[in-house]
């Protein structure tokens, strides 16, 4: 519980400061809404990286792509890594995210949770407990 919750907060101060990084580099400065981008980005990222080290594994990947509903083979999602790390490694990194998000190039990873941001913005998920129902009610 409470190591968990310290783990989270180490993590979310460390994708921050990689947001910040983001934020005043040049390259980016013409990007459109950066900052509410970076922090849907982070948000994200934080929900898929399981193991909260800062790198999305393998095994996060395909719990990741389950979750969107499009599940993938095991070759499939080590081409997903190659292509956003550009080979150099078996994790995504939050850099190597951002960058892809950010970035010109279609990677497979991108056009997912692009899909998937979509879909999320045409039918909002009701946030909350559910309303209360009586026996009378139930079908």
């Amino acid at each position: 519980g409470k190591a968990f919750g310290l783990l989270k907060a180490r993590q979310e101060r460390r994708l921050a400061e990689i947001n910040r990084e983001f934020l005043c580099d040049q390259k980016y400065s013409d990007e459109e809404n950066l900052v509410e981008k970076l922090a849907a980005f982070k948000e994200k990222y934080m929900e898929f990286d399981l193991n909260n080290e800062g790198e999305i594994d393998l095994m996060s990947l395909k719990r990741m792509m389950e979750k969107l509903g499009v599940p993938k083979t095991h070759l499939e999602m080590k081409k997903m890594i190659s292509e956003v790390t550009g080979g150099v490694s078996d994790t995504i990194s939050y850099r190597d995210f951002v960058n892809m998000m950010l970035g010109k190039r279609s990677a497979v990873l991108k056009l997912v949770m692009m899909f998937e941001g979509k879909a999320n913005e045409s039918s909002p998920k009701p946030v909350g407990p559910p309303p209360e129902r009586d026996i009378a009610s139930l079908p």
